[in-house]
């Protein structure tokens, strides 16, 4: 399997879907996906910040930004990573502080991955 298709099932089994400018850049660029994996590889891997504060933070950003898909994807590696209820609550907290209602609301479908 090239390295191409390898980090996009990678994306895709993360994510639950591949993204399609993902697959476009790849094709535009081939070391684009490879450097989008690296990347990846520092957000999942502990360093001065544990893995699980940096995801923490990454559904911080993707709440705020009020992307539903996105907020999925980061609790679904949240929870893989041992981030338990009660981090993400507190961190549902600053994202209504810093970001409001609307980035809450842009939670509702990774929330419901909790129950």
């Amino acid at each position: 399997m090239t390295e191409h298709k390898e980090v996009m099932e990678s994306i895709g089994k993360k994510m639950g879907f591949k993204p399609n400018i993902l697959e476009t850049l790849g094709e535009l660029d081939p070391e684009f996906l490879g450097k989008y994996r690296r990347c990846d590889g520092k957000l999942l891997s502990d360093g001065t910040l544990p893995a699980k504060t940096k995801i923490l933070m990454a559904l911080a950003v993707v709440a705020s930004k009020q992307c539903e898909s996105c907020t999925v994807a980061q609790m679904k590696s949240a929870l893989n990573h041992g981030v338990t209820k009660e981090e993400i609550m507190e961190t549902m907290e600053v994202i209504f502080i810093t970001s409001g209602a609307p980035a809450v609301a842009a939670c509702r479908e990774a929330l419901k991955l909790l129950k």
